[in-house]
């Protein structure tokens, strides 16, 4: 645990997803990153390494993938991040976004964080609606409809007033 972690424990953003799906069509639509993040991704989603993602001129990152346990377990630790509009272009550098994957009874729970992601951020509000916006609702409809909405950030960014080219 880093130190952005220790500081940040109980205070992360998360969600939690109970879903009708077996735990595999879950890990399978987490690693289809594509399908519900964006689809301007460099990179393998579903293999142990490194991927880009990038929206604009607004939102940059490298994910290195450093766990992938079929049925249960993604982990993505940030190596870099770019972001335009805020102080802190950084903010999300050494963060870990965490897919946990397990059985509950007839239903698959999804519990999703990003890890180091805390209010007092200040790409929080944005930040944590993005993620609720891909998981809840992008990812969700991947899992359960078999189809995403990627590319959502036009959206996002309109309703915060985030400027973009």
């Amino acid at each position: 645990m880093n130190a952005k972690q220790a500081q940040s424990k109980n205070q992360d953003y998360s969600i939690t997803l109970l879903l009708d799906n077996t735990p595999r069509e879950v890990f399978d639509a987490i690693t289809n990153t594509r399908g519900w993040w964006s689809e301007q991704i460099e990179g393998r989603t579903d293999a142990l390494g490194e991927f880009k993602y990038r929206y604009q001129d607004v939102h940059r990152s490298t994910m290195k993938i450093t766990e992938l346990v079929p049925g249960r377990k993604v982990v993505w630790h940030v190596v870099d991040n770019y972001f335009n509009f805020i102080g802190d272009k950084t903010e999300w550098k050494d963060t870990d976004i965490v897919f946990e994957i397990e059985k509950k009874g007839d239903k698959t729970e999804l519990r999703f964080a990003h890890v180091g992601l805390v209010p007092t951020y200040e790409c929080y509000d944005v930040c944590s609606d993005a993620w609720r916006t891909y998981i809840n609702g992008s990812l969700r409809n991947l899992i359960t409809k078999g189809k995403g909405q990627p590319n959502q950030n036009d959206q996002i960014s309109d309703k915060h007033g985030i400027e973009h080219s």
